[in-house]
């Protein structure tokens, strides 16, 4: 063919392709721009009429992704989805192990050089791309589109025991309408000739024998299957029910739901603080909560602990908040929204702090009371033998003995008969000690919350306010974990909605019966350590990289400056380019190390002992636990494998066909007729040629658009018998290539 005719090999094209080729000649443009328009209608009358269709059509693609309502309701999503049962129950323990207000400094230090610059990352990128966590990856970096699988896949063993958690809280719900509460006393044994106290009860506490007996109707070991607990297994078939037809309709339906399921949980914290203040003792806990212990932070181990709450606090990683944030608009200002939603989250944990402390200091007075009302009617019973009665004060009533009062007397006793005053078994009753009881997880909201409601007045109400705010605290954070599924398969295969998250549900149903077995409190505590730690570290250290390093953290720059329509601080380059991911390797170096010294091992209870005890995982427990972590991460190197040695491409596994457009997804349908390689030989002018998605850029590009073809050109025949879908470039020699 002469080199010189062209009109001959454009006459081989048909229309479409003149269409197509003209839209990406002009992609600097905006799409939607009305010079855009006038700019496709000069080519032609024909081209330019098909030309103006396929750009509405473009246009309308943005359009047909879901978004949300209100700038509100995406801004409740992601509070929701960041504010979870961590904040009421793992925050406040970890204050109270280091240091009280002391903890308060390295958290806010880590939040600032991890918590923030990665959650603007991540808001960034998805609405960027506008994709789930799977095609964001997918795009910024194909090699390492594996961080996408991951993340689903984390989010699913999450998702697996964090609804157990919603279904406990909704037995609890369902048995606080009575009064008094089931768990306000030790129930009674009855025989012929007498009623005695349950001993493992007696042994124990009420609100923990209700939790660990009545509740999950324990086994000794996690050997010891048990069968299932029917209650419990209601109860995990509701809250699954209720993700369900929240999330059925995707953010139409669970995006109204936010507004009671995010705001509600905040009355109930400022109503429990009113409360708590007005309660003996609430400014005891509050004061031991801020009186700081300095040396403490100067333990490796608190800052550890801090950046690890730091990371799991937003919801980094799981693709949630990704996935949210992909259905922003395009100019949205989320570096706003990153700084908001993080501030807004840990004064949330200190609001639950101060509200734990209160109650704890109210609890903590009630335990000194009986302590000291034991003890006293002990020293009685020592008058005029063992102890003297010209040792007790005068003024002392032992009718009623204060905290005060009881101290005195044991000062003096202890001063008088120094080495005998140990065989007396007189308890200290001191408060800071039972303040200093640190109580995390299960314990702090089944056990401790419940026994100081107890003491309540109209104990119901304010049980069930906090069993209903625990539930509303789990849906938001499932809510956010499922959108983490959902979003990136829907995005990705092109499946329908309704359908992936009624099967996704279904399926996590079934397999989260082993939750509900009389053992299923091992496998919680199991996979809330190994399933989600190690693997989000490694997936969110990943993230950073592939921003900062393969895809550029200048380029990224340009970017957000394109998006948002101004440039973000300087502070987040170096952030993003060198600190974080220094600390992310140091975090995850300390993990490791942790795993390696600590074995792994689980809290079992004792029914016979009726207290905790720590036991050895059996050889097929420490498999469960490997292979938790292994599948979570396995996805990362197995993409990275195929795409290297291209044994796969971009369209593989029925993977969907979306070009982007300076941020823009655009769904495009190109027919092209296969040319030879002897056809296109020597034709220096080489037409329009089409490119499969993975040769397209990336999908946040510069502003060159044009890329220089060599090798033998080839048709893009996808695995479905049509053609494949993606950028057509005309191949100018005079260009120079693509910095991408």
């Amino acid at each position: 063919m002469p080199k010189n005719s062209k009109a001959v090999k454009i006459a081989e094209l048909d229309d479409d392709d003149v269409t197509e080729s003209v839209k990406d000649l002009l992609s600097n443009e905006d799409a939607c721009d009305d010079s855009f328009r006038k700019s496709t209608l000069a080519v032609s009358a024909a081209a330019g009429e098909k030309a103006r269709e396929a750009e509405e059509g473009a246009c309308g693609a943005e359009e047909e992704r879901p978004a949300w309502s209100s700038k509100l309701q995406y801004i409740l999503a992601q509070v929701g989805f960041s504010v979870g049962l961590g904040n009421v129950w793992r925050f406040p323990y970890l204050c109270q192990k280091n240091g009280g207000g002391a903890y308060l400094v390295p958290y806010l230090v880590l939040l600032v050089l991890i918590g923030i610059p990665l959650f603007f990352l991540e808001l960034s990128a998805g609405q960027r791309i506008r994709r789930g966590s799977i095609g964001v990856w997918n795009y910024i970096s194909p090699r390492l589109g594996g961080i996408g699988f991951a993340s689903c896949v984390v989010c699913f063993f999450v998702a697996l025991y964090y609804n157990v958690i919603i279904g406990w809280s909704l037995f609890y719900f369902s048995q606080s309408f009575q009064h008094p509460l089931p768990w306000h006393e030790c129930p009674l044994v009855k025989n012929k000739t007498s009623t005695y106290v349950v001993p493992e009860c007696e042994k124990s506490s009420a609100t923990t024998y209700y939790w660990y007996r009545e509740a999950l109707d324990i086994s000794n070991s996690i050997s010891e299957s048990g069968g299932l607990n029917w209650k419990m297994t209601l109860c995990l078939l509701a809250a699954w029910a209720m993700v369900c037809l929240a999330m059925i309709k995707g953010i139409q339906s669970s995006g109204k739901v936010m507004y009671f399921s995010s705001l509600f949980p905040y009355v109930v914290l400022i109503c429990f603080l009113v409360r708590a203040l007005l309660l003996k003792g609430s400014v005891d806990g509050i004061a031991h909560m801020f009186t700081p212990k300095l040396e403490i932070m100067l333990e490796a181990k608190v800052w550890r602990e801090a950046a690890t709450q730091v990371f799991f606090a937003l919801g980094l990683g799981f693709g949630g908040v990704i996935a949210f944030s992909s259905y922003n608009k395009r100019d949205n200002n989320c570096h706003f929204d990153a700084v908001l939603v993080s501030f807004i989250n840990f004064f949330t944990s200190v609001l639950a702090t101060l509200v734990v402390f209160a109650v704890l200091g109210f609890k903590a007075n009630i335990m000194n009371a009986k302590c000291v009302e034991l003890n006293a009617k002990k020293i009685v019973g020592y008058l005029g033998n063992e102890i003297s009665h010209d040792l007790i004060p005068h003024h002392i009533n032992f009718s009623h003995v204060s905290s005060e009062d009881y101290q005195q007397i044991t000062e003096i006793i202890r001063g008088v008969m120094e080495s005998d005053y140990s065989r007396l078994g007189l308890d200290s009753c001191d408060i800071k000690e039972e303040l200093n009881k640190a109580v995390q997880g299960t314990g702090l909201a089944f056990i401790a919350f419940t026994e100081a409601m107890t003491h309540f007045p109209a104990s119901p109400f304010w049980s069930v306010m906090f069993f209903l705010m625990l539930v509303n605290l789990g849906l938001g954070s499932m809510f956010g974990t499922i959108e983490g599924i959902i979003t990136p398969i829907v995005d990705t295969f092109k499946v329908r909605k309704e359908f992936l998250t009624v099967g996704c549900c279904v399926l996590a149903f079934s397999i989260g019966l082993i939750f509900v077995q009389r053992s299923g409190n091992y496998f919680v505590a199991m996979f809330d350590d190994y399933s989600a730690t190690l693997p989000l570290l490694i997936v969110v250290f990943l993230e950073n990289v592939a921003v900062a390093w393969v895809y550029g953290t200048e380029k990224f720059f340009e970017d957000l400056k394109d998006m948002l329509g101004f440039t973000p601080f300087r502070y987040y380059y170096y952030m993003w380019k060198y600190v974080t991911p220094l600390l992310l390797l140091a975090l995850l170096s300390a993990s490791v190390i942790q795993l390696g010294m600590a074995p792994p091992s689980y809290s079992a209870w004792i029914q016979e002992l009726a207290q905790e005890q720590s036991l050895s995982y059996p050889p097929w427990g420490l498999a469960v636990c490997i292979t938790l972590v292994v599948t979570a991460i396995l996805p990362v190197p197995i993409v990275f494998v195929l795409r290297y040695f291209n044994i796969i491409d971009e369209n593989a596994g029925g993977m969907s066909t979306i070009s982007y457009k300076k941020g823009r997804m655009i769904k495009e349908s190109v027919r092209r007729t296969s040319r030879t390689r002897e056809e296109d030989e020597g034709d220096d002018t080489s037409l329009i040629q089409g490119k499969t998605p993975s040769e397209a850029p990336s999908p946040m590009p510069p502003n060159s658009s044009y890329r220089k073809q060599s090798g033998p050109k080839q048709a893009d025949s996808a695995t479905n018998g049509h053609y494949s879908i993606g950028y057509l470039m005309a191949d100018t020699p005079d260009m120079p290539e693509s910095d991408l």
